[in-house]
């Protein structure tokens, strides 16, 4: 093996040390936690309520889609930025479920191969060395990630149960307002499932104008919704096509899951630099996806159905964690529980961390959640469990009790 590689590798990605950490991150500790119980518990299945990502397959019709266009030779070669048709589909979806009209299709709407990627871009669109990225913590890290590499800094905003799990804009000081050029923001949210309202963005609108900043709302979970809470968009509040961009995900509202595909709407400029960035990165997704892809636009019944399942699953969770002594609060959208860990168990162990409390979750009961220890002590289980009836969703909860039942927890 060549010895000088290991002096080449960018300082952004570790440097002379990458590949030599030993430091094991939170998902890796899950996986090698799962591997361990599963030796050490043979025939127990686990229950993953740890992964963040839908368990049904797509719909039929999405699927018979997809093949018929894969069979057609037009559809073969380069997507590059997009296809007009999924362009024209995502601005009548956005009208339809969020009354968010008149998205021209042609400079207000691009797709992606997934929102990860789009993400991941539009800090090269506009973050120098020097300028910052406002993100809510806890929260998804790639924009966070992408911005650090580019030579900026992150500050944190931290999402706190008090406040509704909302970030409180106000308190960014000024020299770092003066330095800031993207706010990244996630409602429905992930982790905590909480949901914004128009006055909330009024706020965001106000604040990105006065400051001289672009928002990045990923609203992947945004369709999601139930309990009276509606689809909900950013751009859909005055001013808000004005100072940023939306993005919406296929894989959480239509089950397409490792699909790959979404899609930015909002601000032409915003829109056109990421176009840019994206032309010199990828040569877009297939069009035979990018045309299943319509079909789902068109199919919003499907994501209504999906939301219902989730709903129906939360309300199962929900009364059980409650019945074991959790304090829980059903969410109105997303499918993620955000659950405060106890501090231990009476005559037993006790957990320092959240991700202490995960781990002996998984390697005593085995019971998968992910632990969030950025602001506050939780863990956040998700709804998209195994179960393909709703008796095989009792039935889980059922077991989820019985292997927990009779614990005395200590709370703060």
């Amino acid at each position: 093996m060549s010895i000088f590689i290991q002096e080449l590798f960018a300082d952004r990605i570790g440097g002379r040390k990458f590949g030599q950490e030993t430091v094991l991150y939170k998902f890796e500790k899950i996986k090698r936690a799962r591997r361990e119980a599963a030796e050490a518990h043979p025939g127990v299945p686990i229950i993953d309520m740890g992964v963040g990502e839908p368990d049904q397959m797509a719909d039929s019709g999405i699927v018979r889609r997809l093949a018929e266009e894969s069979a057609r030779r037009e559809n073969r070669g380069y997507a590059d930025n997009g296809i007009r048709e999924f362009q024209v589909a995502a601005s009548a979806y956005m009208a339809r479920v969020f009354g968010v009209r008149d998205l021209d299709p042609d400079t207000e709407i691009l797709h992606g191969i997934g929102t990860k990627p789009i993400l991941a871009m539009l800090p090269q669109a506009f973050i120098n060395p020097g300028d910052v990225t406002l993100m809510t913590v806890p929260g998804y890290p790639v924009c966070g990630t992408m911005t650090r590499w580019l030579g900026g800094s992150v500050y944190s905003l931290p999402l706190r149960e008090e406040n509704g799990f909302l970030p409180d804009l106000e308190a960014v000081p000024v020299e770092v307002r003066r330095r800031a050029k993207l706010l990244y923001l996630n409602y429905p949210n992930n982790p905590t499932g909480a949901v914004a309202d128009a006055a909330f963005f009024e706020q965001v609108v106000s604040f990105a104008r006065r400051h001289g900043i672009v928002v990045v709302h990923d609203a992947a979970y945004a369709a999601l919704t139930f309990d009276g809470y509606r689809p909900f968009s950013f751009l859909s509040v005055p001013g808000g096509r004005e100072v940023g961009v939306e993005l919406h995900s296929l894989s959480k509202a239509f089950n397409m899951t490792g699909w790959r595909l979404g899609f930015a709407a909002g601000h032409p400029l915003v829109i056109k630099a990421y176009g840019t960035v994206k032309d010199n990165q990828d040569s877009g997704q297939f069009k035979a996806i990018q045309l299943a892809g319509v079909y789902a636009l068109e199919h919003t019944e499907l994501t209504e159905q999906t939301a219902a399942r989730y709903s129906r699953r939360h309300d199962l969770l929900v009364k059980t964690l409650r019945a074991l002594g959790f304090a829980v609060k059903k969410p109105r959208a997303s499918f993620y529980l955000y659950v405060p860990a106890p501090l231990g168990i009476r005559g037993g162990p006790s957990f320092a961390t959240a991700e202490d409390f995960s781990q002996w979750l998984l390697r005593e009961k085995l019971i998968s959640t992910v632990p969030w220890d950025d602001v506050g002590r939780y863990v956040r289980f998700s709804v998209t469990f195994e179960a393909d009836t709703p008796e095989a969703e009792e039935a889980l909860m059922a077991e989820v009790q019985r292997r927990l039942e009779g614990i005395a927890w200590e709370w703060p």
